[in-house]
C-alpha cells in the first residue's frame, strides 16, 4: 500500500499543477447604454460548458475589470443593478467589453398604477405615491428602510426669526458617510432615499481652500456672502473652520483597536474583504512607536491580535488577511472587549481609539439604538475616542452607526470602495485619527435689523440649545488635525417680501420685535466657535463679525460655487420643502464652475453624479398608464 500511495500522490500534485496552468486572463471594461459611463461594481462570472457560472471579479470605479478564468470557460455573465443581465462569448477573445441597458423598471423607476393618463408629478409628492409602489423600496414618514437598511428621520430646519430666535447653535460634527453613501445608490443605479442625505456630510467630504490658523488657535473662521442660486432674492452666508495641519511626525503616540464585525452578514465582497484591504492601508501609515490591537466579534467576542508595535506591520496584515465571516452579530461584548483593551494600553497624551468597522447589524445581546448608546455613554470619559467605518449594503445600520460616533467622541465614514478607503485612511490619516479640538460648538447671533429670517441648511441632528455653548458639560464634536467644518445658512434679507418669513402680530407686553441697539450697523451677524484642547475640560472662544458686504454670485470663489451646488443638489434629492427654484441643471453648472484644480477628481465625480441622479429623476417622474391597458386586456 506505501508504495501505491506515494505515486498516487505525485499524480494528484501534477494534476493540479497542470490544472492551474490551465488559466487565462480576460480584461475589459463595462459601461452603461444609458450615459456611456463606466459601471461600478459590475458582477463578471464565468461559464464552462455543463457546469453552472462562478464569480469571477468585480469591475472597478472606472467599469473596468481584469479576470483569470479556465481557459475551457466560454462565456461571460454580466451582472449590475437595475442593469439586464447580459452573457456574451469569450471564445477567441482576451479582451471583452461589454455595454449594459438599464433595465425595464428599477428602484428609481416607478410604475404607478391607478392613473387615468401619463402625466407629470410634483416632485415632493413623490413619496407618498410610491408608497408600496416601488419594489425593494420602502418610504415612511417615520425614516427608511431598504431591505434592512435603516436611516433616522431626518426634519428639516425652517427658516426663523432673529427676533424670536437670535441664536442659531450647533455642533461642529465632520462626519461624511452620507456622501459616499449616496454615490453608492447613485452607481448603483437608484435615487438614495431622503433620508440618507445628511447635506452637510455632503458639504464636508470635500477640501476647500481656507487660512490655516494664526497664532495659539488651533481653529480659524472664514465667511463668505453672496446671493442664493435658488432664490436670488435670498443671501446665501458660507462659514469655514479650518482646522490646524499638523505633520505626521509630530502627531501624538496611537493606541489603536481594530474592532471587527465578522458575522455572516459581512460575508460579502465589499464588506469584510473590502475591510480588511482597508485596514491594511491604514497598518501602512503606522510609526514603529504606534500601537494596535484587533479583536473581532460575531457570535461571541476575541482578541485575534495583542497589541503589536507599528514597525511589525506584516504581523498585523497576517492577523488581517486569515478573517473569515460566519455567525451573529455580538457587537456589544466586541465593544467592551475592544474598550477594556484600549484602557489596558492607555497613552497619556496620546490617540486612544477604537476603530470599528462594521455593517452596523448587531443581533445579539445590546442591539436597539437606546443599548448600544448607554454602552458607549459609559465610555465617553475614558479618553478612549470611536471610529466608525461603515460598509456594505442592503443591511446598512446607518442611523446606529452615526449615533456610536456622535456619542464616542469620533467620526463615522462609510467605505464603498477602496478608494473611499484611501480617501479616509490615507489622504486624511491625520484629520480621521488625530483630535487637536473637541467639543466643537458654533453659535451665531443675527442682526434682525439687516435679517428678516435665515435657516441653517443641514446639520438638523447636530443642533444645540442656546445654552449649551456656554456649558462646558455639554459634548459636542471633534475636529482632527487639518480638518474642516463648512455650514451655510440661507438668509431672507429685511424688507425681502417670502411665504417662509413668519407673520406674527405685534405684541403687547414686551418691544422684542423693535431692534434699537445695532439698527444702524452694517454687520450681518457675528460667529462664535467654542472648543476644548484634546486633553482640557475648559473651553477657550473665538469669535467674528460678519459684515454684510455680499459679492454677486459669479465672483465668488469656486469653493463656494461648489458648496451652493451640492446644498441644491441635496435640497433636490431630499426634495426639500425649502429647494425652491433649484434644478439639477443650475447645480451642474455651477459645480462645473466650481471645479478648481481637483487634483484626486473628487469634484469632478460630484458633476458625473449629478448628472446621473438627473437622469433617474426624470425617469422617476413619468409614469405608466399601467392599471388602464390592463383593463382594457
Amino acid at each position: 500500500m506505501k508504495n501505491l500511495f506515494l505515486p498516487a500522490i505525485i499524480i494528484m500534485l501534477f494534476t493540479a499543477f497542470k490544472v492551474r496552468g490551465d488559466w487565462q486572463t480576460i480584461s475589459g471594461t463595462v459601461t452603461s447604454a444609458q450615459d456611456n459611463r463606466g459601471l461600478e461594481n459590475a458582477r463578471i462570472s464565468y461559464v464552462v460548458p455543463g457546469d453552472q457560472p462562478k464569480l469571477a471579479g468585480h469591475t472597478d470605479r472606472t467599469g473596468k475589470y481584469q479576470i483569470k478564468i479556465p481557459k475551457t470557460a466560454t462565456q461571460l455573465v454580466i451582472e449590475h443593478m437595475s442593469y439586464n443581465t447580459k452573457t456574451v462569448s469569450i471564445i477567441g477573445s482576451t479582451s471583452v467589453d461589454v455595454v449594459l441597458s438599464t433595465s425595464r423598471v428599477t428602484n428609481s423607476e416607478a410604475v404607478i398604477r391607478g392613473h387615468s393618463k401619463v402625466r407629470d408629478v410634483p416632485v415632493a409628492n413623490i413619496p407618498q405615491l410610491l408608497q408600496g409602489k416601488v419594489a425593494g423600496l420602502n418610504i415612511q414618514n417615520g425614516g427608511y428602510q431598504s431591505e434592512s437598511e435603516s436611516y433616522a428621520t431626518i426634519n428639516e430646519s425652517g427658516f426663523r426669526s432673529p427676533t424670536r430666535q437670535p441664536l442659531s447653535t450647533f455642533s461642529a460634527d465632520v462626519d461624511v458617510a452620507s456622501y459616499s453613501n449616496m454615490r453608492r445608490f447613485l452607481n448603483n443605479g437608484s435615487l438614495p432615499p431622503a433620508d440618507a442625505v445628511r447635506i452637510e456630510e455632503m458639504i464636508n467630504y470635500f477640501d476647500y481652500a481656507y487660512e490655516q490658523p494664526k497664532g495659539g488657535n488651533p481653529l480659524n473662521i472664514h465667511t463668505e456672502i453672496s446671493s442664493a442660486p435658488w432664490n436670488t432674492n435670498h443671501k446665501l452666508v458660507r462659514i469655514g473652520l479650518q482646522g490646524k495641519k499638523v505633520e505626521t511626525g509630530n502627531l501624538p503616540e496611537s493606541n489603536l483597536v481594530f474592532l471587527i464585525d465578522v458575522s455572516g452578514s459581512m460575508n460579502a465582497y465589499n464588506k469584510l474583504p473590502l475591510l480588511v484591504s482597508s485596514l491594511k492601508m491604514l497598518t501602512d501609515q503606522l510609526r514603529a512607536s504606534d500601537k494596535v490591537a484587533i479583536v473581532v466579534y460575531a457570535g461571541s467576542a476575541g482578541v485575534v491580535l495583542p497589541s503589536t508595535p507599528g514597525s511589525q506591520k506584516m504581523k498585523i496584515k497576517q492577523a488581517l488577511s486569515q478573517l473569515t465571516a460566519g455567525g451573529s452579530t455580538a457587537g456589544g461584548r466586541g465593544i467592551e472587549l475592544a474598550y477594556n483593551i484600549a484602557s489596558e494600553h492607555f497613552i497619556k497624551g496620546g490617540n486612544n481609539r477604537v476603530i470599528l468597522a462594521t455593517d452596523g447589524d448587531f443581533n445579539v445581546g445590546p442591539s436597539s439604538d437606546g443599548d448600544m448608546l448607554k454602552l458607549i455613554e459609559r465610555k465617553h470619559n475614558t479618553g478612549i475616542s470611536l471610529t466608525v467605518l461603515g460598509y456594505g449594503m442592503g443591511n446598512l445600520k446607518d442611523s446606529k452607526m452615526e449615533l456610536l460616533a456622535d456619542k464616542g467622541n469620533g467620526n463615522y465614514a462609510y467605505i464603498d470602495n477602496i478608494n473611499e478607503a484611501r480617501k479616509v485612511l490615507v489622504n486624511a490619516f491625520g484629520g480621521t485619527m488625530f483630535t487637536i479640538a473637541k467639543d466643537v460648538k458654533l453659535q451665531v447671533e443675527f442682526n434682525p435689523s439687516r435679517v428678516q429670517a435665515y435657516r441653517l441648511i443641514g446639520y438638523e441632528n447636530r443642533k444645540l440649545k442656546a445654552g449649551d455653548f456656554n456649558d462646558d458639560r455639554k459634548d459636542a464634536g471633534d475636529i482632527g488635525a487639518g480638518h474642516q467644518v463648512t455650514a451655510l445658512y440661507e438668509i431672507i434679507p429685511a424688507g425681502v417680501k417670502s411665504s417662509f418669513a413668519e407673520s406674527v402680530d405685534p405684541l403687547k407686553y414686551q418691544q422684542k420685535d423693535k431692534p434699537a441697539v445695532y439698527s444702524n450697523s452694517r454687520e450681518l451677524m457675528t460667529v462664535k466657535v467654542r472648543y476644548k484642547k484634546p486633553d482640557g475640560g475648559t473651553s477657550k472662544m473665538i469669535k467674528k463679525a460678519v459684515l454684510d458686504i455680499p459679492v454677486s454670485f459669479a465672483r465668488t470663489s469656486e469653493d463656494f460655487k461648489f458648496n451652493a451646488s451640492i446644498a441644491e443638489f441635496g435640497m433636490l434629492l431630499r426634495q426639500s420643502p425649502y429647494k425652491q427654484n433649484a434644478s439639477f441643471e443650475q447645480a451642474i453648472r455651477n459645480a462645473s464652475a466650481g471645479l478648481g484644480k481637483d487634483p484626486e477628481g473628487y469634484r469632478s465625480e460630484f458633476v458625473r453624479l449629478v448628472k446621473s441622479a438627473k437622469l433617474l429623476a426624470k425617469d422617476l417622474l413619468v409614469l405608466e398608464r399601467t392599471d388602464e391597458i390592463d383593463e382594457k386586456n
